[in-house]
């Protein structure tokens, strides 16, 4: 199979394991939610969860992937603050722990360009059959 066609499925799976987790494993999720969203943590973390199953729908399917790869790419976006948010609660934690938490900040700049990278992909038709 071509990198341009196994980069959207890459990219699915991704999606798709995120959301799992989110779903069956909320609770290490809940303590990355900002307090300031109203509604429960765990509220959120379902509904992202379910956000990320749908995304990896979309973005495995040819006729959704460019509308699901540029909501992906929002989602990626709008996601960092949690990541901000847990950089800065495990500042005081274990050194391993510490590091996971600050590795995760720079690692959404990859995964917005990879699903911006889908999304224009498959708006030339590139890696359709």
């Amino acid at each position: 199979m071509p990198r341009s066609e196994r980069s959207p499925l890459l990219l699915a799976g991704l999606l798709a394991g995120a959301g799992i987790a989110h779903v069956t494993v909320p609770r290490p999720f809940d303590a990355m939610i900002p307090r300031a969203l109203p509604g429960s943590p765990r509220a959120w973390t379902y509904a992202s969860g379910v956000a990320e199953l749908a995304l990896a729908a979309g973005v495995a399917m040819p006729r959704t992937r460019r509308a699901a790869a540029l909501a992906a790419t929002a989602f990626f976006v709008g996601v960092f603050p949690a990541n901000v948010k847990m950089a800065l609660d495990w500042r005081h934690r274990p050194a391993p722990l510490r590091a996971a938490a600050i590795g995760r900040l720079p690692l959404q700049v990859p995964l917005v360009l990879w699903a911006r990278s889908v999304a224009g992909r498959a708006a030339t038709g590139e890696g359709h059959r």
